[in-house]
């Protein structure tokens, strides 16, 4: 059995009822099976892949907070720091009720090759919990940020761990994090990213996944002799990646007709209305039923179906494995030329290999939605300096690591023999320069 097989096989018999991160060690390990093969005896005598799929550490504990009513509540908190070889550990927190150890494994693993790609110097890590913020008033929000960070605060800091925003976790929980951190530790220190502009925030923040999105996007279309102006766009979900995904598309000349959120998706042949989006989502926090009061031409659909529509790109921006082989399959039989992932591992493997196998473009979610680290990786930078950039200096940064990114993993595909396969190139690229500095840093 070969060394990959054997990692593989290990990391499902240790790890349990783990789906998602076994899927996730598995997409990744494939793809890097040429790289480790032709390294194979060196890689096996230090036991790199086992201590790449480990993490270094993890932490697991219980959150009580008191509800409006005076009910205690109890969630579980989750923080797991993959990977430090290239620089501090560096992640988002989610709340959201399907919030497991699986997950958030995953997504810490996902998280160092993402890292690794933006060229900057940050580790892998992620965290959460299984706490929904939907529904709850601003105060229970409060309650709870400020016990979960009661605990976490002991793992983290500017030159520890640096963790940041995803599902759930906003400019509003990231506020309440932070300044809990603040009154514990008495320190005033860029330990989170995401924060609001006046106290240490980045400008393009906000819109940096999204935005990183088209700009690499773009910018495969560009290497391939294709352009996006003109092109007719799928988006899924409704936050912030998809939100600003949709701007970026559309002041890059293309259409998007479509969003979604958990309880349906909408469909606008004229291309989604930004700012009614934006209303329903951002001020109301409402569901996309509203978006016909405003488009009466929209449709609104209950349920899933927004791979159904035909479209040029398909950008999948919701959550994991939400596109899976038929949907690939209603993609390719409508004409889709591309799918970029904005979303973390939203394609199921299947999906990706029937893409694929089809002719279709494919980028995975470690490059296509690293701008949002990268913009985070940039907050600590300002912090550090003590400097507030401007919108533009940030948004030209931004494009200019997710241009570098491309190349990057375009070169290593082409370096392989994999001309074309991205999914390939982003994990060899992001793995050689983990890899080295695990390497030169010792069995540790």
């Amino acid at each position: 059995m070969s060394y990959v097989d054997e990692v593989i096989e290990q990391v499902v018999k240790q790890n349990p009822a783990e789906p998602e991160f076994h899927q996730a060690v598995k997409e990744v390990l494939e793809s890097l099976r040429v790289v480790v093969d032709a390294n194979e005896e060196k890689f096996r005598k230090d036991a790199l892949l086992e201590r790449l799929v480990n993490p270094e550490r993890q932490f697991k504990f219980r959150v009580p907070w008191v509800d409006d009513k005076g009910q205690v509540q109890v969630n579980t908190g989750y923080r797991v720091q993959f990977n430090s070889a290239i620089g501090p550990y560096k992640g988002g927190l989610r709340l959201h009720p399907s919030v497991n150890l699986g997950i958030i494994k995953f997504l810490g693993f996902e998280q160092i090759f993402k890292n690794s790609l933006t060229g900057l110097p940050i580790g892998g890590g992620k965290g959460g919990s299984d706490f929904d913020p939907k529904g709850k008033s601003d105060r229970e929000v409060m309650a709870f940020c400020q016990s979960f960070i009661t605990e976490l605060y002991r793992y983290i800091g500017a030159d520890t761990d640096v963790p940041a925003g995803d599902i759930g976790t906003g400019a509003r929980e990231i506020g309440y994090m932070y300044g809990q951190y603040k009154r514990i530790k008495g320190v005033y220190e860029g330990v989170l990213t995401g924060k609001g502009l006046s106290y240490g925030g980045s400008l393009a923040r906000k819109e940096a996944t999204g935005f990183g999105l088209l700009y690499i996007t773009a910018e495969m279309l560009k290497s391939n002799g294709q352009d996006i102006a003109g092109k007719t766009v799928a988006v899924s979900g409704s936050g912030n990646v998809a939100i600003y995904a949709t701007q970026k598309a559309q002041e890059l000349g293309a259409k998007v007709v479509t969003v979604s959120d958990s309880t349906g998706w909408v469909y606008d042949p004229d291309g989604i209305d930004l700012e009614a989006l934006k209303e329903i989502k951002e001020v109301k926090r409402a569901r996309l039923t509203e978006y016909k009061n405003y488009r009466p031409n929209s449709e609104y659909h209950d349920g899933k179906g927004v791979w159904t529509v035909k479209v040029d790109i398909a950008l999948p921006c919701a959550t994991q494995n939400e596109l899976d082989l038929e949907d690939a399959k209603a993609l390719v039989a409508n004409g889709v030329m591309a799918v970029c992932e904005g979303a973390n591992m939203p394609t199921t493997l299947e999906a990706t290999e029937y893409l694929q196998k089809s002719g279709v473009y494919f980028l995975p979610g470690k490059a296509a939605n690293a701008g949002g680290v990268a913009t985070s990786a940039l907050e600590m930078s300002q912090n550090s300096e003590r400097l507030s950039w401007s919108f533009e200096e940030v948004d030209s940064k931004l494009q200019g690591i997710m241009v570098n990114i491309f190349h990057n993993l375009d070169a290593a595909a082409k370096k392989y023999g994999f001309d074309g396969n991205y999914v390939v190139g982003a994990n060899i690229a992001g793995f050689e320069k983990v890899v080295d500095a695990m390497t030169a840093q010792g069995i540790v």
